[in-house]
């Protein structure tokens, strides 16, 4: 593997403390050297990138997209998926297990990870809580962490039966896997295809509650409480309520591992953008109110919420060309996190630029205990995002990476270009030849 060296970068590196003017040499894979401009000692016959003028980070972490294969790759492949990833500045993915079939198995969780998918970046498979993801029968939790699976979740289909969800949690916490729950009490929101308000009673919509949100989140709490086990990890994936969020504030509280993410969407947008029934605008959890959306966006800015992840859910066009109640629920979102992130929460709500990207590449390491990523400290993974934080840019969704277009950003202000994309010191996206 040819040795690489970044000159002239101001790097930051929030899990290492490093904000500061650096050069790196990656070697094997590995950041192998730091230091400061000129000092590098190993770099005969390294290739060369100039990062005069751009930022240097930790390749950015999403522990929540949906890569479609296997099974649906009219949607997304893991090779397309992966590619808009690196285009977003991501090095690492974890897919989610709604697959066809559903990942619940040892073969189909390598299967995913073998070289024949062709994939950009790392892929980090996370299993079916149960089998099929039918909420009943837990899946070996310890095969499917050694085939390669870092977390456990039924997405999509939460797990409803209390005993079922504290057999999940124990097993998990046994084969030490995070279990990660969609929040959502289908009994409350049959039928419903967006977030029950003035807009859903407006466009003659049912709509989904907030509290089919806050009370599995409540439930789920309830039972990491009762093992008594500080072991135990429950995340709670795409939070979009107030009162979900407090849950998981007060948990915390409680001395509890209990962890959220939110999406740019659930901190950007709300029911308001449904519009005139735009499908680019549905998703499940779905839009909420503008109080909901205001709270997520307090619980970044005060630390309450652990990552910013995508929910990255591709589908067909002629599958969100359809009336609003029969769409797919989702949007694309890989490769417009970082330019959103970097756009709102820094650029307009002042969160310093460490935040942010500790956000989208070191808590998300973390959360799923992704060792030697999320941070660029000598040895880890040669995994770095170099984008150059003053560009603006728009972004057209025509010219993404995805083979899918469905997303409500298209045409949205962005800031932070990226220019190179790393992983594992292997060029995954240069803006100049892509």
């Amino acid at each position: 593997m040819t040795a690489l060296v970044i000159r002239g970068g101001h790097l930051i590196d929030p899990a290492a403390g490093v904000d500061a003017l650096k050069d790196i040499l990656l070697k094997d894979g590995r950041v192998a050297e730091i230091a400061s401009p000129g000092k590098l000692k190993s770099v005969e016959g390294a290739e060369v990138l100039d990062a005069t003028g751009l930022t240097l980070a930790p390749g950015l972490i999403d522990i929540h997209v949906h890569l479609r294969e296997p099974g649906q790759g009219y949607k997304e492949t893991i090779a397309t998926g992966t590619a808009a990833a690196a285009a977003g500045g991501f090095t690492s993915v974890a897919a989610m297990p709604n697959t066809t079939p559903v990942n619940d198995s040892v073969e189909i969780t390598r299967w995913m990870q073998s070289p024949e998918r062709n994939a950009s970046i790392r892929v980090f498979p996370i299993a079916a809580a149960t089998r099929g993801s039918k909420g009943e029968t837990i899946n070996d939790y310890a095969a499917l962490k050694s085939a390669g699976a870092v977390a456990v979740s039924d997405d999509g289909r939460p797990i409803l039966k209390d005993s079922v969800m504290r057999e999940v949690l124990v097993a998990a916490t046994r084969a030490g896997l995070s279990v990660i729950q969609h929040a959502e009490d289908t009994r409350l929101t049959q039928g419903a295809s967006m977030n029950l308000g003035p807009v859903s009673f407006k466009l003659g919509l049912r709509g989904m509650p907030a509290e089919a949100e806050s009370s599995m989140v409540e439930r789920d709490i309830r039972l990491v409480t009762e093992l008594r086990d500080p072991r135990a990890h429950l995340h709670v994936a795409h939070t979009s309520t107030a009162a979900a969020l407090a849950a998981v504030r007060q948990a915390r509280r409680s001395g509890l591992r209990v962890t959220c993410e939110v999406a740019p969407h659930h901190f950007l947008l709300t029911e308001e953008h449904v519009g005139l029934y735009d499908t680019h605008a549905k998703m499940c959890p779905p839009l909420r109110s503008a109080a909901d959306r205001d709270a997520i966006i307090e619980g970044i800015l005060d630390g309450i919420v652990d990552a910013i992840a995508t929910d990255h859910a591709p589908h067909a066009t002629h599958e969100k060309e359809v009336e609003f109640e029969h769409a797919p629920n989702g949007i694309t979102g890989l490769e417009t996190a970082l330019g959103l992130s970097l756009y709102w929460l820094h650029k307009e709500w002042k969160l310093p630029l460490g935040r942010v990207l500790s956000l989208l590449s070191a808590q998300p390491a973390a959360l799923l205990g992704l060792k030697g990523r999320g941070t660029l400290a000598v040895g880890s993974f040669a995994d770095v995002v170099v984008f150059d934080p003053k560009a603006e840019w728009t972004y057209r969704a025509t010219e993404g990476k995805s083979k899918s277009r469905n997303t409500p950003f298209d045409g949205w202000t962005m800031q932070g270009k990226v220019r190179w994309t790393i992983s594992e010191g292997r060029i995954a996206y240069n803006a100049e030849t892509a």
